[in-house]
């Protein structure tokens, strides 16, 4: 059986990846009029329990484009605060009245949603193309320089030449493996399991926190359903199964008593999904013709949902420095090394930040069976008005916003 490709294309850069960083790179790199495919192996975006924040820096972007309005049409929810109930006590962590950007919460919508808005808005452009059911096995090298990539279609072998390959392929990226990047973990003490409980108008109001004597829920409104974290110590998983789905739900119940007559929502594990968190970066984002950005360049923990904003921040960045070269047909290593260069220092500070949070909070939160000590901090914290914008800050904007250069700045038609 013959190893050629059934399929050739030709195109200026080719993106394996159709999750935010991806699908938003291709976007941007298309309508500067780079001629863009994205990859995509799976016949759709519908995943449970993905990261489904668009933060406050990512409307921005949409509003950069013109697209904001058509956004914020679609079936979404709001937070403006981030609260948290500790033992008995309720505090005020994050506000994001006073974040500088157009609007001011968090909209929470299931990222199939947000992916799908902006494929439609890219049909309008001739430069944008996207594959699905296409999954790439390989790399195309030439004199050590990445040329392409190799694919399974189902109409057969597909091989795409281009300028430039961009890895958006997620945490488990087989272009990052079939380049031999050298991935540095930062370690991450905690899993979560992702559950489904029916959601009640008479249910609290903006209750994104619960922790109760060594448990720690993270509670997300959708509607009419709650898309629920439940926090545990890394490894801990089959002790959990050991115990048995009754114990789960009584856990459950005692975290957030209002959730206990739903429970039995539960009918076994089968409902509960595991995450294995991870939090890793690549020493370097790039090898000649080849850039890895979002997941595949640096996977991030599920805390404050800011998995998804760094990505699509990623892909900004790379439509900023990367368009102008790749439409002369002249990207050099020196332009990938400032995609990295650009991104480099947001990442680390958000890792940072991150491992803090595991380590100090939830980590002493899942092993204190006495419960949380609200600190002087969280006190003063929920005090004074003022403070929660820093936090609102950190989670809704980040370290570095990335907004869109001349060549991409004026509304969409």
């Amino acid at each position: 059986m013959s190893n050629e490709p059934q399929i050739r294309e030709q195109r200026t850069c080719c993106i394996v990846g159709g999750g935010p960083a991806g699908v938003m790179a291709g976007v941007l790199l298309a309508r500067a009029g780079v001629d863009t495919l994205v990859l995509e192996k799976h016949a759709d975006f519908l995943r449970d329990f993905r990261g489904d924040t668009v933060h406050p820096s990512t409307m921005d972007v949409l509003g950069e484009l013109g697209w904001l309005d058509d956004f914020l049409r679609l079936p979404h929810q709001e937070l403006a605060r981030i609260r948290a109930r500790i033992g008995d006590t309720e505090v005020t962590l994050a506000d994001f009245a006073r974040t500088p950007t157009r609007k001011k919460f968090i909209a929470l919508m299931p990222q199939w949603e947000f992916l799908n808005f902006v494929v439609d808005k890219a049909k309008t452009m001739p430069s944008f193309s996207l594959a699905r059911n296409t999954a790439v096995t390989g790399l195309v090298e030439e004199n050590g320089k990445v040329v392409g990539v190799r694919a399974s279609t189902p109409g057969g072998e597909l091989e795409v030449r281009s300028d430039l390959v961009i890895a958006a392929d997620g945490r488990h990226s087989i272009v990052r493996e079939r380049a031999g990047f050298r991935v540095r973990d930062i370690g991450a003490p905690i899993d979560v399991l992702w559950i489904r409980l029916s959601r009640r108008t008479s249910d609290p109001k903006e209750a994104l926190g619960w922790v109760q004597r060594g448990r720690f829920l993270a509670l997300i409104d959708r509607g009419d359903y709650w898309q629920i974290a439940y926090l545990i110590e890394k490894g801990g998983h089959d002790a959990l199964l050991r115990r048995g789905i009754d114990a789960f739900r009584r856990d459950l119940a005692a975290t957030a008593p209002f959730l206990g007559d739903r429970v039995n929502e539960l009918r076994s594990f089968d409902d509960v999904k595991l995450l294995v968190v991870k939090v890793d970066r690549l020493d370097r984002w790039w090898r000649s013709g080849l850039l890895c950005i979002g997941d595949a360049a640096h996977a991030m923990s599920p805390i404050g949902g800011v998995g998804i904003n760094l990505a699509i921040q990623d892909a900004v960045a790379t439509a900023n420095l990367l368009a102008a070269p790749l439409l002369r047909h002249e990207m050099s290593d020196d332009d990938l090394r400032a995609v990295q260069r650009r991104r480099q220092f947001p990442t680390r500070a958000t890792q940072a930040m991150q491992v803090a949070i595991q380590r100090r909070v939830i980590q002493r939160a899942l092993t204190n069976e006495r419960g949380l000590r609200i600190g002087p901090v969280m006190k003063l914290l929920d005090r004074v008005e003022l403070l929660k914008s820093i936090p609102a800050h950190l989670v809704g904007v980040g370290f570095r916003p990335e907004h869109l250069k001349g060549w991409n700045t004026s509304p969409s038609p």
